[in-house]
């Protein structure tokens, strides 16, 4: 099976998924900007531009949509998709707010197509790596889980769409944040206790520029996380702590660093641990990755593994957090 795919959106996201559409065709390109849309629409032989979406979703040859806008038109997309009868691939966190995605789930519930959202840091390698080891049993019972991810912003970075809650619903919290979220609970399981602090400490925006959580499963497994675009030096680090051992990652390719997975496995003794390490040079293959699971996802009529309810529960972690904050992006 091949699919016709729709990308809503040909920005820097839009992009990516255009050359990682894991064998599918690329029927059409549809952004606000035609210029943008005939830039990515030109690599790939037959592909068409415009700049209405609505008329790319009534395109007879789309099966799929992958809708990669600023986060004011993720749910407005996805449920035109849905309602279109069109399996959709949206980029996190899908919606503003909870109160904008419950449209989406109650749409999808009967509509007989596959939505998934766009979690990829699940298929970075080494994070698919420790989750087979978690699986497996290499760390023993778990405990907790320490994250951090951030990045340093650019010049003019508060002046652009991230920066206006209007557009984006928030700021570091709700674009690096929800990653962190979405990976803790893969690792600890859904948290019931939620506490944090969503700052601005640099950037002369109206939205969070640093973001401090700790989540608490039902049985206190824990993640402190922290999110920032004041981090200067890219980062991201994530140790996964059990009663036997650690699991540490750190970077994520590119600027964030060469990926590595670190096991540290306790030994009955104590003292110093078993250390065994992976590292992955290669270029980022989690877009590739993510997509042939969406694409087995239709193939196989499954729900996916990254859907609207994953986005649902990372949303309410963002709300609860923005609102003990202060915050208010509604």
């Amino acid at each position: 099976m091949t699919l016709g795919v729709a990308i809503i959106g040909c920005g820097l996201i839009g992009a990516k998924r255009a050359r990682a559409l894991a064998g599918q065709r690329l029927v059409v390109c549809a952004d606000t900007d035609k210029a943008r849309a005939q830039r990515l629409a030109g690599t790939t032989p037959g592909a068409e531009a415009t700049q209405d979406w609505r008329s790319a979703l009534r395109h007879p040859g789309v099966d799929a949509v992958i809708v990669a806008t600023t986060n004011d038109a993720l749910a407005m997309v996805t449920l035109e998709a849905i309602r279109a009868s069109k399996h959709v691939m949206v980029e996190k966190p899908a919606a503003r707010s909870t109160r904008e995605l419950a449209p989406l789930i109650d749409a999808a519930r009967g509509a007989g197509v596959r939505v998934r959202v766009g979690f990829n840091h699940r298929y970075h390698p080494a994070l698919l790596k420790a989750a087979a080891l978690a699986r497996e049993g290499a760390l023993g019972e778990l405990m907790f889980l320490r994250a951090r991810y951030g990045h340093g912003g650019r010049i003019g970075y508060d002046r652009e769409w991230r920066a206006d809650p209007a557009k984006s619903g928030g700021g570091e919290l709700i674009d690096q944040g929800v990653h962190l979220i979405d990976l803790a609970r893969c690792f600890l399981g859904d948290f019931e206790r939620v506490s944090g602090l969503a700052k601005t400490y640099y950037w002369d925006m109206p939205v969070d520029d640093n973001a401090f959580m700790l989540l608490r499963t039902r049985e206190d497994r824990a993640a402190f996380l922290h999110v920032s675009c004041t981090e200067w030096k890219n980062l991201f680090s994530l140790e996964l702590y059990g009663k036997q051992g650690k699991l540490q990652i750190d970077g994520l390719g590119g600027s964030y660093g060469v990926e590595r997975l670190t096991h540290y496995r306790m030994l009955p003794e104590m003292g110093p641990p078993e250390t065994t390490s992976w590292e992955y040079p290669m270029g980022d293959r989690s877009w590739a990755l993510e997509f042939q699971e969406f694409v087995d996802d239709v193939a196989q009529g499954r729900p996916p593994g990254a859907g609207l309810d994953d986005a649902r529960k990372a949303l309410e972690v963002v709300e609860k957090i923005y609102r003990d904050s202060g915050y208010d992006h509604r």
